[in-house]
């Protein structure tokens, strides 16, 4: 067999002879994507000597959340540092920024800042034509970006993580189904509806709950679009003019207004109601028995697939599947399996 030659390994690697051997002496001043490709090519090579560790600066990570003030998206920023925490700072720096949901071009612009300063971005954001834009600009700079919770289908993102919403709609639709025998009116509420994640509830929510139960009618949607004044006028108005609500959907953070109007018209515990995110108030509401179920969509899967997946996207190169691979499994809450 021939001996290897640094030149071999050069080659290999695409680099020239001295930087081999900088990387394989350890005398520095080799970026981490090159120290890589010689160590890989070393390795390939069946090197007969002990490689020194790779050695990069830590990945710079920023996830761009929601500064909107419910309770899934505080959780899920406290889930992205622990879970970050927990992988160390030698691997990972984490940058965590909130930016409104009214504020689409501010995102926009902040996604193609970030994209100068970082390895890789997750964020959550709505399907507006400058968020695109931004997202087609990481897409041409190479920078992997995972949307969360709520995808953005035609964007140039790695991959998406999070429940499947259609199907938590679905899945409520039927629980409603099953348990309302009798006629009556079934209120469908949402804090907002410009965004797709609520669109697909209540989407699914409708297409079970009339197919399997014809004698149920639904009223409009009322979206507050997160304006609690609006929002309470709109139930005020809807519970005042139906003489017979028999269960209500609600796909959003607006719990604390539904159970106040519940009470004002004294429903609570008579009808049907069913919501999402297991939180202090709902819990409450499910041991007192206001609420039926609570579809909880895991705010600490979604840090660690996310994080998970975009590590390995920049250190393996792994494309994971669009979808399956950043897949969170709802659960379905009662008074009975609350802890």
């Amino acid at each position: 067999m021939k001996k290897l030659t640094l030149e071999t390994l050069a080659k290999m690697a695409g680099v020239g002879i001295a930087t081999v051997d900088r990387v394989l002496n350890e005398r520095g001043g080799v970026s981490p994507e090159t120290t890589r490709k010689v160590l890989k090519a070393a390795k390939e090579a069946g090197l007969n000597r002990t490689l020194p560790e790779e050695r990069r600066s830590p990945w710079q990570i920023e996830v761009i959340l929601s500064s909107n003030d419910t309770y899934f998206f505080k959780k899920l920023a406290v889930d992205f540092r622990e879970v970050a925490n927990a992988l160390g700072y030698q691997r990972l720096t984490l940058h965590r920024t909130l930016i409104s949901e009214s504020q689409p071009e501010k995102l926009a612009q902040h996604i193609i800042t970030s994209s100068h300063k970082r390895n890789g971005l997750i964020i959550f954001a709505q399907n507006h034509p400058a968020v695109y834009k931004a997202l087609e600009h990481c897409k041409n700079k190479g920078l992997p970006v995972i949307t969360l919770v709520t995808d953005l289908p035609e964007s140039q993102r790695l991959c998406h993580v999070g429940i499947n919403q259609l199907q938590a709609g679905r899945t409520a639709g039927l629980l409603m189904a099953k348990m309302l025998h009798q006629p009556g009116e079934v209120m469908m509420v949402s804090g907002r509806v410009d965004f797709s994640a609520h669109r697909q509830r209540i989407e699914g929510f409708k297409e079970v709950l009339q197919h399997r139960a014809p004698h149920i009618r639904l009223t409009e949607v009322l979206a507050g679009q997160d304006h609690p004044e609006t929002l309470r006028r709109l139930l005020e108005q809807t519970l005042a003019q139906s003489k017979n609500i028999v269960g209500i959907y609600n796909t959003g953070d607006v719990n604390a207004e539904v159970s106040e109007a519940l009470a004002r018209h004294k429903l609570q515990g008579k009808c049907l109601y069913i919501t999402h995110e297991l939180y202090d108030l709902t819990r409450r509401l499910l041991e007192e028995n206001i609420l039926s179920f609570t579809l909880d969509q895991n705010a600490r899967q979604h840090a660690q697939l996310g994080l998970s997946l975009l590590l390995q996207g920049l250190e393996e190169g792994l494309l994971p599947d669009t979808y399956s691979d950043g897949k969170v499994e709802f659960k379905i809450m009662t008074a009975e399996n609350v802890d």
